[in-house]
């Protein structure tokens, strides 16, 4: 490797590598933000969090990884460009084509790690952050029983503590209700002060309780009413309640494996195939039912004797009396009105059929455009970063964010396209045919050293143009004069 090779990489990994780690985190915050009801108030683990936000940190791979290269390659080129290295090469015989060389490998390079992550560690990273993320959602918030207030999360139980200690567990002037026998009896304990503690396995919370009494009334029955209340009364008495619920439990491991997005090419693959079969079938069963529900005869054919006759239907009911034909016509429009019912009822399980197929082909497809991507853009940030020729964070942040908020509105749009049948599969490529186009242009203009976006070029003619203007004016008002 030439020093020229270690020189531009030094340039180029370094932007790379902190542009990656800045967007992971930026899209990891905004994970953190969408869900930080879910988990706040829990007692999570540190442990438990930790793990979500590396498998959610996994997911980010793909669209982290092109966004830091586009931003790499545009300030490496922008920085050359700036410091008048760009031009110290080209003066000592090395092209432009040639200095873009030793990126366009590392891309290439970063290009196939991107679809092996994709299809490889993006589907088993998604499968633990879903079902890390779904055990945390259905684990129930930590007991907290605030003073002054009702806590009702444990079932068949409603608890109001008046005032709570500093030690955060001794509790003053206690009221329970009891509804763990329905609503046919009404149970309520009072106690003076008591002490709350957990199990050493979080299973079940103990309340002991002092200096108190249990009040009981039945209100079902006859005469429910004239029945008495029993009170007794306690120097010291302990409840136990169930809260294993409130404990973080794995879910079946199961329970999305057969979800597209933990699918990599071969099973996704596998999987569509499977699906367009069935769906197929189901489309030659609707129509066997639709033609028998909506056949119509227009000829009828009756024995006389031993030869038959073909009669027109329509005219056979013409010759009938009014009330047969009456009958007739409203069990026909009862009929298309059952056929109609039941196309509309197919055309809506066909399209749900059609659009989960589409949500697997919108996979397939996305492992490679991403890695794509990653080239893609590359071949735009480089050649634009040596057109602009500026470096630093501002130019390169904001032509790479233009960039590629541009790249994925052209993909969200032609996704959603897909998913609703407007396209084929084909779609997903839209936004990289789209910048293909765009690349070869801004490739072919920085390798050729055009000055079409040399912006000290356009003002350079646009004085020219405004000089000439100016000339014309003052020949135009010298004529006048004369005249």
């Amino acid at each position: 490797m030439k020093k020229i090779d270690r020189l531009i990489l030094k340039s180029f990994l370094g932007p790379l590598l902190l542009t990656f780690a800045i967007a992971v985190f930026v899209l990891l915050m905004q994970f953190v933000w969408k869900y930080i009801d879910d988990l706040v108030g829990k007692g999570l683990e540190f442990g438990v969090i930790a793990e979500l936000l590396m498998y959610a940190s996994a997911t980010f791979v793909p669209m982290a990884l092109p966004i830091a290269v586009l931003f790499a390659s545009i300030m490496t080129m922008g920085n050359f460009g700036e410091k008048y290295e760009l031009v110290a090469m080209k003066a000592g015989g090395i092209s432009v084509s040639r200095i873009m060389l030793p990126m366009a490998v590392v891309a290439v390079l970063l290009m196939g790690i991107a679809f092996y992550f994709a299809n490889n560690v993006l589907p088993v990273a998604m499968y633990q952050y879903r079902t890390t993320l779904y055990d945390i959602q259905r684990k129930k918030p930590a007991v907290s029983i605030r003073p002054s207030e009702y806590y009702d999360e444990i079932d068949g139980y409603v608890i109001r503590v008046n005032k709570k200690d500093p030690d955060g567990r001794t509790m003053r002037d206690i009221i329970i209700y009891d509804h763990t026998e329905g609503i046919n009896r009404t149970n309520i304990i009072v106690a003076d002060h008591g002490f709350m503690q957990s199990t050493p396995d979080d299973h079940y919370l103990l309340f002991t309780l002092y200096d108190g009494y249990s009040y009981s009334e039945p209100t079902d029955g006859e005469n429910y009413d004239k029945r008495p209340l029993t009170s007794i009364g306690f120097d010291e008495q302990v409840m136990t309640f169930d809260i294993s619920s409130f404990a973080f439990e794995k879910s079946d491991a199961q329970l999305f494996s057969n979800h597209y997005q933990m699918l990599n090419v071969a099973q996704l693959d596998s999987t569509v195939g499977s699906l367009e079969k069935s769906l197929n079938e189901r489309y030659e069963e609707f129509g066997s039912t639709l033609v028998d529900k909506m056949h119509v005869y227009n000829v009828a054919k009756e024995y006389k004797g031993d030869s038959a006759v073909y009669i027109n239907v329509a005219q056979r009911v013409a010759d009938t009396n009014a009330e047969y034909r009456r009958k007739v016509w409203s069990q026909a429009r009862a009929g298309a009105f059952n056929a109609l019912s039941d196309v509309q009822m197919y055309r809506q399980i066909v399209s749900s059929d059609k659009e989960y197929i589409n949500r697997h082909y919108i996979e397939l497809m996305r492992k490679f455009t991403l890695s794509v991507a990653c080239l893609l853009l590359f071949f735009i940030g480089a050649p634009f970063g040596s057109i602009v020729r500026k470096g630093g964070l501002g130019m390169p942040l904001v032509a790479s964010v233009v960039f590629f908020v541009l790249y994925y509105v052209i993909g969200m749009i032609y996704e959603k396209s897909v998913r609703e049948s407007a396209v084929g599969p084909i779609g997903m490529w839209i936004a990289t045919f789209v910048f293909i186009p765009i690349g070869a242009l801004l490739t072919w203009q920085a390798t050729t050293d055009s000055s079409l976006f040399d912006l000290s070029m356009w003002k350079k003619w646009l004085k020219i143009k405004d000089k000439v203007k100016d000339e014309e004016k003052t020949d135009g008002q010298s004529d006048d004069s004369l005249v």
